[in-house]
């Protein structure tokens, strides 16, 4: 399935809405209209657990409650999680890029929830930055609670996976606030995230997967998530020795190499320019640099 969150065009405030993608692009389900007692948001769908999932299946078998792409706009499909982890330097390609050896453990560094913005918004350069990169990432999402995971346990706690680009103003990653990363990648509108939650069962190997970041349409990424160094299961056992895993929150995985910062010259983004991220079987997501 094909989870999205959005608020319908003129619907006079009536807030986020679940929906249920028809199909990449397609109509979208909608949940509560489908079925009343059911929640708002993706994050308290998952905290349902297998209610929730089995009830949108319904939804989406039922082929009632559609709505039209061209009446709704599209949100993250997930808001104000808990959590988001991200890894740095997961990617052997992305190593090779800046000749820095394989790590042994996962790098682990946070965004603020608050950088999370939608599949279709725009990324808003702050004035306190002039270095300003792109990162395509493979994300997931938790989809129930745990701690001190098993590695052979942990793809059960994944509810999917989607596109993220983890914006990053490589002055203050790299130069500033003592070189820790947090300052430089948590931004307003510096995680787009979406477009839409595909659930696990429905992708056949998110470790093969192609992956790509275009530029006012030029490719500048184009590797494959088996380049990934720790993968999906690997971060959940890893990251839950240390935090408690809720529904909804978010792991972003790392990015290929191509980045902005490590061109000869360094490019960054500006205001103007677009940023798609595309990753096979998930879908794009397009934002426009303001």
């Amino acid at each position: 399935m094909r989870l999205v969150q959005f608020h319908r065009h003129g619907d006079g405030g009536g807030g986020i809405r679940v929906g249920v993608e028809q199909g990449e692009g397609l109509g979208v389900v909608d949940l509560k209209a489908f079925d009343p007692s059911m929640p708002s948001t993706v994050r308290e769908l998952l905290e349902l657990g297998d209610k929730g999932l089995e009830c949108a299946q319904r939804a989406l078998v039922s082929g009632q409650c559609v709505v039209e792409r061209s009446d709704i706009h599209l949100l993250s499909p997930v808001l104000a999680p808990e959590k988001v982890v991200c890894v740095g330097m997961n990617y052997r390609d992305h190593c090779l890029e800046q000749n820095a050896p394989i790590p042994k453990e996962p790098i682990i560094f946070s965004k603020f929830p608050s950088a999370i913005t939608g599949p279709y918004d725009d990324i808003t350069l702050p004035s306190e930055s002039q270095e300003v990169d792109w990162e395509v990432e493979l994300a997931f999402v938790i989809g129930r609670r745990g701690k001190h995971i098993k590695e052979e346990d942990a793809l059960s706690y994944v509810a999917g996976f989607t596109v993220a680009n983890d914006v990053s103003a490589r002055d203050w990653q790299m130069k500033r606030n003592g070189k820790q990363w947090l300052l430089g990648k948590t931004f307003d509108s510096f995680c787009p995230l979406g477009p839409a939650l595909v659930t696990t069962d429905a992708v056949k190997d998110p470790h093969n997967l192609g992956i790509r970041c275009l530029v006012n349409g030029e490719t500048v990424q184009s590797s494959n998530t088996d380049q990934m160094i720790f993968k999906t299961a690997a971060l959940v056992a890893w990251v839950s020795k240390f935090v408690t895993l809720t529904p909804g929150d978010v792991f972003l995985t790392g990015t290929p190499p191509g980045v902005g910062v490590f061109r000869k010259p360094p490019i960054f983004l500006k205001k103007g320019d677009m940023v798609e991220c595309q990753i096979d079987q998930l879908g794009s997501i397009i934002n426009k640099v303001v």
